[in-house]
């Protein structure tokens, strides 16, 4: 078969610069390739020559060929060269994508204090575009497929260019139950080991000076779902967080928080529901229930979109096919 045949495969470049970024310091980015796609990779000044059997040479000029035209397009491409934009396309290509269909967006992210974020998957750059377009939007997917993280970019990018004047960021503390009260300190100490990630996000998104006194001054509040109850938030940005673990009752009390010129995102994993066996997730309740309200998006990100390791999306994989 011509596609176990060993064949060499070469690309010439017509900029040196860019392309001493794509093979990155020490070709650490070629290595990456040859790594995945069990080939070998020499360059040859502006040439780069792959080695390996046809269909692997040929897949490998494909990712080489999207990771330079990808880098030509960013406004920062030593930055590009230097994150984790070849992991994103090695993952496109073993999940199966197509590198021929257009390349993502670069009009298409979130400016925060610290950075812009892009979407890594052609998911999250839908996820995105709802977000921009619906008052209300339901994130669902599993663990590391950034639903959080892009939901407070996206808040985040909100408060930046003062289209809302305040983030309030929530998740339920089911997992504390009835013990949350044999932990030590106050009521915020108890609750925020539960809100941690979100505090990770915004630090990774905002100077910390910054978070800490938008935190002191209510522009940022970092609440857990209990503290919603009986509250209009205008002029706001509202994350829930885990919302599988919210009730009917709660799902709906937080669904009508929502006051004049603000958004919300709810997301949560179906998967990782922690609430008593005969109790209905808030969440699968709302979507069932919303599916079709003019103003109301959602959208489910899969395995596919994990942007965490390579190997947790092959975990997901693995697990999703012993659950079918």
């Amino acid at each position: 078969m011509t596609s176990r045949e060993e064949k060499v495969f070469r690309l010439t470049f017509d900029d040196n610069d860019l392309l001493l970024l794509l093979c990155g310091q020490y070709n650490v980015n070629l290595a990456k390739i040859e790594k995945t796609l069990n080939v070998s990779i020499d360059s040859f000044g502006n040439e780069l020559r792959i080695k390996g059997f046809s269909e692997q040479t040929k897949l490998a000029g494909d990712v080489i060929q999207r990771f330079f035209k990808q880098l030509s397009a960013d406004p920062d491409p030593q930055a590009a060269a230097d994150g984790p934009l070849i992991e994103d396309i090695l993952r496109l290509v073993e999940n199966g994508y197509d590198l021929s269909k257009p390349s993502l967006k670069s009009d298409v992210f979130a400016a925060t204090w610290r950075k812009k974020i892009f979407p890594r998957t052609y998911g999250q750059e839908d996820y995105f575009k709802m977000m921009r377009q619906n008052e209300v939007v339901f994130g669902l997917g599993p663990a590391g497929t950034g639903k959080t993280y892009m939901a407070v970019a996206m808040a985040v990018d909100h408060l930046k260019s003062k289209k809302v004047e305040k983030l309030v960021l929530s998740r339920p503390a089911v997992e504390a139950g009835e013990r949350l009260g044999f932990l030590p300190g106050d009521m915020k100490e108890k609750v925020d080991p539960y809100l941690r990630p979100l505090y990770d996000a915004l630090y990774d998104m905002m100077p910390v000076d910054k978070v800490e006194r938008m935190l002191v001054s209510g522009e940022i509040e970092i609440a857990p779902l209990a503290f919603m109850r009986g509250r209009t938030l205008s002029n706001s940005f509202v994350i829930i967080d885990e919302a599988q673990n919210t009730t009917s009752v709660q799902m709906k009390m937080v669904l009508t928080r929502l006051g004049h010129n603000s958004r919300m995102v709810i997301t949560g994993d179906l998967s990782q529901i922690d609430l008593p066996p005969n109790q209905l997730s808030g969440l699968v309740d709302a979507t069932a229930r919303l599916k079709q309200i003019k103003g109301i998006g959602i959208f489910c990100l899969s395995g596919e979109d994990v942007v965490r390791h390579a190997v947790v999306g092959r975990i997901l994989k693995a697990y999703n096919e012993e659950e079918k």
